[in-house]
């Protein structure tokens, strides 16, 4: 069992609601979705899991962790296009970190100001649809919170 944490705070959504068609069908692999606090400035996002950080780009990374689960964390939707502006990188592509280790920061208000969403989806990589679970959905969560467990 695998314990997946928030990697922010905010709202936690079902991944159908997310306004992505890759993410809303589960075509990455089934998770849930954060629809970031505001107010608070700038947000730390961190590692979900503890692992192997795979891929690092500012608006999205991979951690690669125990029983071969890897959990993609995407930094709102169609963000690719900001080509970095607004968030910070804190780590590096291929560090080790332990969950709730820092990754990332970015500020929600400023991405919405570039008419993308900022909202975050949570997946476990290649999972089959409707494998996650949370309780959490329709809840707030603050960073650090259990968001779901997985087992494969």
């Amino acid at each position: 069992m695998t314990v997946v944490l928030a990697p922010l705070p905010g709202r936690v959504v079902a991944l159908a609601d997310v306004p992505d068609p890759v993410f809303a069908q589960q075509m990455v692999g089934s998770g849930v979705a954060i629809e970031p606090a505001r107010g608070q400035g700038p947000l730390t996002v961190v590692a979900p899991i503890s692992g192997k950080i795979l891929k690092l780009h500012p608006h999205a990374f991979v951690i690669f962790g125990e029983k071969a689960t890897g959990v993609l964390v995407h930094i709102g939707i169609d963000t690719v296009k900001l080509e970095g502006d607004g968030f910070t990188l804190i780590a590096a592509e291929g560090d080790t970190v332990d969950a709730g280790d820092p990754i990332v920061s970015f500020d929600p208000a400023h991405i919405d100001t570039t008419g993308y969403s900022a909202i975050c989806p949570v997946v476990v990589m290649d999972s089959k649809p409707d494998t996650v679970e949370s309780s959490s959905v329709g809840g707030d969560v603050a960073t650090g919170d259990t968001l779901f467990d997985w087992s494969a």
